[in-house]
């Protein structure tokens, strides 16, 4: 089969289509035909040697797919060969064929295309985990959403929306800024030009915000807990700006706030499984019916894997960027 690999640590350009022997699927796992592929900022960090696979996951780059079902391993009984899928993979998406755990696939909605499907389930995993379980996202309250263009940024957008929430979210340019709010973003704030302390506590008349999802770290972790309400929730997925920060836990006590995080990949299937049947509970009437749909940047052929990472590279992206496969 054709895949992309990455040949060294190093810039795109050592993404290098190849050929791989087609993978099969074991006791509990599908293999997938892929038509399309996610592409995502781990994929970036993987590349440049920062974030390697878990154990037994394939070195390909790629968390997510969409395509059919080529055959199934022992055991599998939520799916029969041909059904129209989309899953979140821990390896190995850049591919033809890629393995995923039965539990860790979701249907394609009929009217649903399979480069939208692609684009759906790192975000909506992530998304859904951290913004709506850990930070228990509530109708009514506000929720903060650091880099609000990115395919995480519009996913969270979306979902905050469609489950009754006021939204704010933080961008680096008045174009993305008019995007965001065109997808329904109540509030969008350029952190170039405006300290999005302040502006987000002129929005909540002082209140402050009761989730913020943050990627971004370093300083910006004392900055949310200046503009969380009391009793607010600071979500962490990554820190682009730092893992580390010096903190005054006064605020973090006098507010009463919650500072946690995640990370998905390293988490078992059987945990993904149970984040997957809240989507399919919670959103995927939404896709199905047309109230929700990602929100897709660009595409590139396979081969264009480096072109595709250059493009996430440069952040001027807005949405999801696709590999057809």
């Amino acid at each position: 089969m054709h895949a992309v690999e990455i040949t060294r640590p190093g810039p795109p350009d050592v993404l290098k289509l190849c050929e791989r022997a087609r993978p099969s699927p074991r006791a509990g796992e599908i293999l997938i035909h892929v038509q399309a592929a996610g592409v995502n900022r781990p994929d970036m960090l993987q590349r440049q040697g920062f974030y390697a696979p878990p154990p037994g996951a394939p070195d390909i780059p790629g968390l997510e797919v969409a395509g059919t079902v080529a055959a199934l391993g022992a055991g599998v009984t939520r799916w029969r060969e041909g059904e129209r899928v989309c899953a979140l993979v821990p390896g190995g998406g850049y591919a033809e064929y890629c393995l995923a755990h039965e539990s860790n696939a979701l249907p394609v909605p009929e009217g649903v295309t399979t480069r939208e499907a692609a684009a759906i389930p790192e975000t909506a995993f992530t998304v859904w985990s951290n913004v709506f379980e850990r930070g228990a996202l509530k109708a009514g309250e506000t929720l903060l959403v650091h880099g609000g263009s990115s395919g995480i940024g519009v996913t969270a957008i979306g979902f905050a929306k469609l489950f009754g929430a006021r939204v704010i979210t933080t961008v680096g340019t008045p174009e993305k800024a008019r995007r965001c709010l065109a997808l329904g973003a109540d509030v969008a704030i350029n952190y170039k030009e405006t300290d999005f302390v302040a502006a987000t506590l002129a929005a909540t008349e002082d209140k402050g915000v009761d989730v913020i999802l943050d990627m971004v770290g370093g300083d910006y972790v004392a900055r949310n807990y200046a503009c969380a309400a009391v009793d607010g929730r600071i979500v962490q997925i990554a820190f682009l700006r730092g893992q580390k920060s010096e903190l005054d836990l006064n605020a973090l006590m006098r507010k009463r706030l919650t500072h946690t995080g995640s990370t998905l990949r390293p988490r078992s299937p059987a945990e993904k499984g149970l984040i997957a049947d809240a989507l399919r509970a919670n959103v995927w009437p939404r896709l199905a019916d047309g109230t929700w749909r990602p929100t897709i940047d660009s595409t590139f052929p396979l081969a264009d894997a480096a072109a595709a990472h250059r493009r996430m590279e440069s952040s001027s992206h807005f949405g999801k960027i696709v590999l057809d496969v």
